[in-house]
């Protein structure tokens, strides 16, 4: 039997787990573990900046591919660094493993030197934690950790790795686990049959029906089953941000995203249908605007594979629990077995209205001669990536106009922060997609205020040759705040203006990259052509658009989902 040290197993452990890249930031508390690392493995680590950004990098590693990220750091600030991180993936349903060394077990509790309880700290962001006090432990609990990362509904898993646990001079018998039995965790994928059939009869007596697809879909590779019961139906589908390219963009069905930056089309659709068969979503607040007003006349068939999340927002009329894909494909199982077809009249009615709200086009816009419109510059980069980029973003305006006016044809193009909005993900997690899928495009897309949050990362991606495309959207405002000031607060526009902002162009090549600025509308695409051209390069784009530029349609608030302002001037 082969002896290893605690440290060797950890290496091991994820060579035999298959994990290929590993974030992290080396320690005190892990260097045992660094040190197994440069002895012998297979493993390709990347040095990141900081450990927020190891987290984030890994998540964008995760959402580009569906293979589980990891994650490696220190003790005390070193882990305590991943928590925004790791809420980020907890929120957005994103698998994980998060190794963070500890102190000594004899000085667990004794305030010793970088000691944090992170198993306590974490507990409410994740999905299980691991401590392990002998090496013995390792194994298991990182072999658990991956299955309970990636099964049922995914999510973050954090081992916590003393420093004594780890110990090089004392070797261990390593054996690591082929399968994994927890007879206190056992996710269910398959949905009930009998509620499927209720919910298929409903389904086909539907006068006004709408599917609304959510991150769920994406999780379970279920894209294909989306488009082919839609189409069996004719069904006009709404994904949410979460669920972007579950439905491609440029389907003749799929009426946009819905909610509170949502298309006129998709929220009226919602608003005014008579059944919603929800696949992976979970009626969250930015969906629904006002509960007490949402959608008065559907029935709701909800399947998710959370049983928690169903009824938890919105009471599911018909609740199915279950793996979106399996469910799925139960259902169109049914529909063929029992025969069922739409009232092809009603259906046919229920599209000459969508179509009605379709022509008011919701996300027309006035160009300017003086400023770059932000919409302009989301078209463009469409245009010039002819719709195939990886598109990571930031938090704020920038990242509702990346979902409103790129079309996402694919599930696992768009990656950005949805659950917590957290400013500073789009870089790493461009960084992650990048090294997932070395030949895709990667690209950045980001504002002047996001960027700076972890712009450190600028040097990762110089070490590590990541020539991810950053789309920088620079209104000197925290756009999104100001919008809200303008819309909300009288205009009074506190603490959201930025005035100090370094020189862009200068400061990515100071990292060694390429920096472009541009701010004439006739120069914009010629500059982006440029930027893209240099497949081998990071280019930081620094791209001065409209600072009174607002992001429309905008739900109005404690309104229902078909309320909305759809211009400065106009509201529905």
């Amino acid at each position: 039997m082969e002896m290893l040290s605690g440290a060797q197993m950890v290496v091991r452990a994820l060579e035999d787990q298959g994990v290929e890249h590993l974030f992290g930031y080396p320690g005190g508390s892990v260097l045992d573990i660094y040190d197994a690392l440069f002895e012998n493995s297979k493993i390709e680590h990347v040095l990141v900046r900081h450990e927020q950004a190891a987290v984030h990098m890994a998540d964008g590693y995760t959402r580009a591919t569906g293979t589980v990220g990891t994650v490696l750091v220190t003790s005390g600030p070193g882990a305590t660094n991943c928590i925004t991180g790791i809420a980020t993936a907890y929120m957005d349903s994103i698998p994980m493993v998060i190794l963070s060394g500890q102190v000594p077990t004899f000085y667990i509790g004794d305030d010793a030197f970088q000691e944090t309880d992170m198993i306590g700290i974490s507990r409410p962001i994740v999905k299980h934690s691991f401590l392990c006090k002998k090496a013995s432990d390792i194994p298991m609990a990182i072999k658990k950790a991956y299955y309970i990362a990636a099964s049922g509904r995914p999510g973050p898993v954090v081992v916590d790795l003393p420093k004594d646990v780890q110990n090089p001079l004392e070797k261990h018998p390593y054996v690591y686990p082929s399968s994994i039995e927890m007879r206190s965790y056992n996710p269910s994928d398959v949905g009930h049959k009998g509620q499927i059939k209720k919910a298929m009869h409903a389904l086909a007596a539907a006068k006004r029906p709408i599917m609304y697809v959510g991150g769920g879909a994406v999780t379970a590779e279920a894209s294909a089953l989306v488009i082919q019961l839609a189409e069996m139906f004719n069904l006009p589908v709404t994904n949410t941000l979460m669920g972007l390219g579950v439905m491609p963009g440029t389907h003749k069905q799929f009426v946009g995203m819905l909610g509170m930056h949502g298309t006129y089309e998709a929220n009226k659709t919602m608003h005014n249908s008579d059944l919603i068969l929800a696949i992976g979503a979970r009626f969250d607040d930015r969906v629904t605007n006002n509960v007490a007003k949402f959608c008065p006349h559907a029935t709701i068939v909800h399947v998710d594979v959370d049983p928690t999340s169903i009824s938890k927002n919105i009471k599911a009329h018909i609740p199915i629990v279950g793996s979106a894909d399996t469910v799925l494909g139960q259902m169109l199982d049914t529909i063929r077995e029992l025969g069922l077809k739409t009232d092809p009249q009603a259906m046919s009615d229920w599209w000459e209205q969508i179509e009605q709200w379709r022509a008011r086009e919701c996300l027309k816009y006035a160009t300017s001669e003086k400023y770059i419109k932000p919409q302009q510059v989301i078209e463009a980069v469409y245009r010039i990536t002819k719709g195939e980029a990886m598109v990571s973003s930031d938090v704020g305006q920038h990242q509702m106009f990346a979902a409103l006016y790129y079309p996402f044809d694919k599930p696992r193009q768009w990656i950005n922060s949805g659950g917590l909005g957290t400013m500073g993900f789009g870089l790493p997690a461009a960084m992650g997609a990048q090294m997932a899928r070395p030949d895709a495009v990667s690209v950045c897309v980001t504002g002047d205020g996001s960027i700076q949050m972890n712009i450190q990362e600028l040097s990762t991606c110089m070490q590590y040759n990541i020539p991810v495309k950053i789309i920088s959207m620079n209104n000197h405002s925290l756009g999104m705040v100001k919008q809200w000031q303008k819309m909300f607060y009288e205009g009074r526009e506190s603490h959201s203006y930025m005035d100090s902002l370094p020189d862009f162009v200068k400061l990515a090549e100071a990292y060694g990259h390429v920096g472009i600025r541009v701010s004439d509308p006739k120069e914009l695409d010629a500059a982006l052509e440029k930027c893209f051209s240099m497949t081998d390069k990071l280019v930081f784009m620094d791209i001065v658009i409209d600072p009174e530029e607002h992001v429309y349609p905008m739900q109005i608030k404690t309104g229902a989902m078909d309320e909305m302002f759809l211009s400065k001037t106009e509201r529905t």
